[in-house]
């Protein structure tokens, strides 16, 4: 691949091309309608940017580049800027040189070598999945228990961080760590492989220091690409996609770390319930088998616990975001379903029960406000899908969980990035601010009285016949469109954004 943007064949979509790594953009963009002037802050996104260097190639969307990229929004100025940067990363630097390792699907080393190199070596940091603040820091996060620092106003990568105290951790990392909205700390966990396995949780009280919650213990290890978070529980939601981590040893396996992951539905879907104030293991129950990779939110009513998540009935979908499938358009495949799981333990702790009912059919990447993280909420936004999917999502929704009604956006060409829904500004002073110190909130109450829904919905959208990217603000009541700056350039499809206020446009 050269220093220019490569050649894309002629029926292979947009959002699946890979950039050069030199093609970096800087620049301010021409606003159509008009942004709220009470608009203010950043929207960090981070996906793949590119997924071939010269005659190297990965093989799964999970293992692009990491490429985040920025929207700085000035309401005030009816301003957009964007920007967009790879992380110079150990992955970065072997890519240039022709080599792609590791990674989630990709790969032939022997996983002997493999998991030797994660347990003594320096973990993976192709840091792809998400980018999060942690005090005064910016990090990017992927499924490995290594972080890479970046600055947010340039994007220049300016570090990286891999835990050394005394906190246990593991070989795996949950990428979507949950931001507990009243001590604006982010909790997550860390799957440990050994002659026990266990769920190593804790809170990161900064890059290099943490404190402990509980050690779980798991015959075999589910893959959790998140959980659920309330104020006083953890919640893992333990798919029956699972794996023998010390099947690795055998002499020559070979073949992508996700490979070892047996689909095993007999074991349905185990919901296991953590306290944090102890790390005791307070409810189990048993649903039917499903598999998911993002929760919308969870919270406490009463003796129940309520946790929103995204579901599809197997774990074909795995295998459904390899490059060839994907640029083929062969997807064919069931969408998510927004489902909601309800954990009864009142009065019977030693045989909790799980309802499980369907909100919502055809959607992906689910998201609510981040006034509501942990708390009762009543709006999801996501990604809609056709149902079978058969073409990336065409547009957002919002599911009102109480009615069941659903609105709709869509503007007939762009197909359409995870939603990322903005209270409207009011904080009180001191609050709001993402996790700045450990007295710092986020979470509902810092918005005021205003209404749930009273906010903008962030999406990127892709023109695939102009072939350019473009970003859309939304009103959050209604979905109706307030304004869109459309790129310069076409964006491959990215994973996850977070909106910081705190940052300058």
């Amino acid at each position: 691949m050269t220093d220019t943007q490569r050649t894309r064949r002629p029926t292979e979509p947009d959002g699946f091309h890979s950039l050069s790594l030199t093609d970096e953009t800087r620049a301010t963009l021409d606003v159509v309608g008009t942004l709220p002037d009470w608009l203010s802050g950043v929207l960090l996104r981070n996906g793949p940017g590119a997924f071939e260097v010269g005659e190297a190639s990965v093989d799964h969307w999970f293992d692009g580049l990491a490429m985040p990229t920025r929207f700085g929004l000035d309401g005030a100025a009816d301003r957009v800027t964007f920007r967009n940067r790879f992380l110079r990363t150990d992955a970065f630097a072997a890519a240039r040189e022709g080599e792609f390792t590791g990674g989630f699907a990709t790969g032939e080393t022997t996983l002997r070598e493999r998991l030797w190199g994660m347990l003594v070596g320096e973990p993976y940091d192709n840091t792809n999945v998400i980018a999060e603040r942690v005090g005064d820091d910016y990090l990017a996060f992927t499924e490995t228990p290594r972080q890479v620092q970046f600055d947010p106003d340039t994007l220049a990568t300016t570090g990286d961080v891999t835990y050394d105290g005394d906190v246990p951790s593991g070989q795996l990392t949950c990428a979507h760590a949950r931001r507990d909205p009243d001590t604006g700390r982010l909790v997550t966990f860390d799957t440990s492989f050994g002659r026990r396995h266990t769920y190593e949780v804790y809170e990161i009280v900064s890059p290099t220091d943490r404190r402990h919650v509980a050690s779980v213990e798991t015959d075999q290890p589910s893959y959790m690409h998140s959980f659920a978070l309330t104020p006083n529980y953890v919640v893992f939601t333990e798919f029956p996609y699972v794996v023998e981590p010390l099947a690795f040893l055998k002499p020559g396996r070979q073949g992508p770390f996700v490979e070892n992951f047996r689909w095993e539905p007999d074991r349905g879907t185990r919901l296991r319930v953590v306290d944090r104030a102890d790390g005791t293991v307070v409810a189990e129950a048993t649903a039917e088998p499903c598999f998911g990779f993002h929760h919308a939110n969870a919270y406490e009513d009463g003796d129940d616990l309520v946790v929103d998540v995204e579901t599809v009935p197997d774990a074909e979908s795995v295998a459904t975001l390899s490059l060839d499938r994907l640029r083929a358009g062969e997807l064919d495949v069931l969408g998510g379903r927004i489902e909601r799981f309800r954990i009864d333990r009142g009065g019977h702790r030693e045989a909790p029960t799980v309802d499980r009912r369907r909100l919502y059919d055809g959607s992906a990447l689910p998201t609510v406000s981040p006034a509501r993280w942990c708390r009762p909420h009543r709006y999801v936004y996501a990604q809609r899908t056709a149902q079978p999917v058969t073409q990336w999502p065409t547009g957002v929704v919002k599911l009102d969980t109480e009615t069941g009604r659903v609105r709709e956006f869509d503007d007939g060409a762009d197909h359409f990035s995870e939603p990322i829904f903005v209270p409207r500004s009011g904080r009180r002073p001191g609050h709001g601010d993402g996790g700045r110190g450990s007295g710092a909130s986020s979470g509902h109450g810092d918005w005021g009285d205003t209404a749930e829904d009273d906010g903008v919905v962030l999406t990127v959208g892709l023109d695939t016949d102009a072939s350019r990217s473009r970003l859309f603000v939304l009103d959050g009541a209604d979905l109706a469109e307030l304004a869109r700056v459309t790129l310069p350039l076409a964006l491959p499809f990215a994973f996850h954004g977070r909106f910081f206020p705190e940052l300058t446009p």
